[in-house]
């Protein structure tokens, strides 16, 4: 008798351990791993749209040329 009491409730442990814990972690992290790819792809998409767009000449702003031994006037600070 007590040991059909004990292996009913060690059923019933089990039971509510695979239905109430390990189910909803297993389904919260396939959900959390799907979103997590999902937005990796979306970043990847804006880069690449962001590449495609840029303009080569506004990337790199054109450093004034100077030719050498012209005089640079400067600000002497105190």
């Amino acid at each position: 008798m007590l040991n059909a009491l004990l292996i009913g409730l060690l059923i019933w442990f089990l039971y509510n351990l695979v239905f109430r814990f390990i189910i909803p972690i297993y389904k919260t992290t396939r959900q959390v791993k799907a979103k997590f790819r999902q937005m990796q792809q979306h970043m990847q998409e804006q880069v690449k749209q962001q590449s495609r767009s840029a303009d080569p000449a506004a990337v790199r702003p054109a450093k004034p040329q100077q030719p050498a031994g012209d005089y640079i006037d400067f600000e002497e600070i105190k």
